[in-house]
């Protein structure tokens, strides 16, 4: 009996030090609108390639142990390199032709947050947004204020030219919504949540949509939810969508899913866009109420979707 006793105590001892699998979760969008399921099978292909790869990439950050501000910069990085989207080298014309680009990021363990709007020579406004919450006591920089911040922290630049492509300019004079985005939780059990922008097609006037605006299209709470936000600006922001989703969890004691539900069905109106969400335990939600939605995600446990169409 003593003997069993001993057994059982070491076997106790060995379960109880056993380490529990480490959660993580990300979901990254590519903008949401008006995306024609007449598209050719050679361009939808070329789209979901590209999610593939930038899931691919955050995903193995998160799973090598990785900050989830890390894998949301990374992520963002890549699409904002990738013309395909809306965002960086794939930028919207403005109505003078031109590219102006908006960025934010936050930090859902600290509340820090960084977003530029208006940058014209930035290569990747994700990067420089990180640099607003760690090498600022701010948290926006606008237009030349964000270029002479760029000066600052050294940010590599590019003629405005760079983010010609001959996709945007055919599509100049039509309206198009999109936004690249991605929100992560990692291993620590901290949220990040980020989102870059070209902006609206023809948007005049130093127009500011909700992709630099933290609570409309940017929102991280360690306690809540990280969300990035896609769609018509002006609405997410009208709302406040990205914390409203977060305040509806904390307070309301809702889900991630009927937070995010009622925010895009309910509050939003038909065509807006939509959201991508991960909570704090890991838990995925990706509404939209527009035709479709570029997305992708993956968690820990083996899930794994890329979607455009519901």
């Amino acid at each position: 009996m003593k003997q069993l006793l001993i057994f059982l105590l070491i076997v106790g001892i060995s379960c109880s030090s056993a380490k529990p699998d480490k959660n993580y979760a990300i979901a990254i969008h590519g903008g949401a609108g008006t995306i024609s399921k007449d598209m050719p099978d050679s361009i939808r292909i070329k789209y979901e390639k590209s999610l593939r790869a930038a899931l691919d990439m955050g995903t193995n950050i998160l799973k090598n142990g990785g900050r989830s501000l890390d894998a949301v910069m990374s992520v963002i990085v890549y699409l904002e390199n990738d013309p395909l989207f809306n965002a960086g080298k794939g930028a919207v014309y403005t109505a003078e032709g031109t590219h102006e680009l908006d960025a934010s990021i936050m930090d859902g363990k600290t509340y820090a947050c960084g977003a530029i709007t208006g940058v014209t020579t930035v290569k990747n406004p994700i990067l420089l947004a990180y640099d607003v919450m760690m090498k600022s006591k701010h948290v926006l920089f606008a237009g030349p204020g964000a270029e002479k911040f760029a000066d600052k922290v050294g940010a590599p630049r590019v003629p405005n030219t760079y983010f010609d492509t001959e996709n945007r300019f055919e599509q100049w004079n039509k309206s198009k919504k999109g936004t690249v985005g991605c929100v992560a939780l990692d291993q620590e059990g901290n949220l990040a949540a980020g989102t870059s922008t070209g902006g609206m097609m023809n948007k005049e006037f130093g127009r500011v949509g909700d992709a630099p605006i933290i609570g409309a299209g940017t929102y991280a709470d360690n306690l809540s939810c990280a969300v990035s936000a896609t769609g018509s600006g002006e609405e997410f922001i009208r709302h406040g969508v990205a914390k409203t989703i977060s305040d509806i969890m904390k307070y309301g004691k809702k889900s991630l899913k009927e937070a995010g539900e009622s925010v895009i069905f309910q509050i939003l109106k038909t065509g807006d866009g939509g959201i991508i969400s991960v909570d704090k335990d890991g838990n995925i939600a990706m509404p939209f109420n527009s035709l479709g939605m570029y997305r992708a995600a993956a968690n820990s446990k083996g899930f794994e979707t890329i979607k455009i169409w519901e």
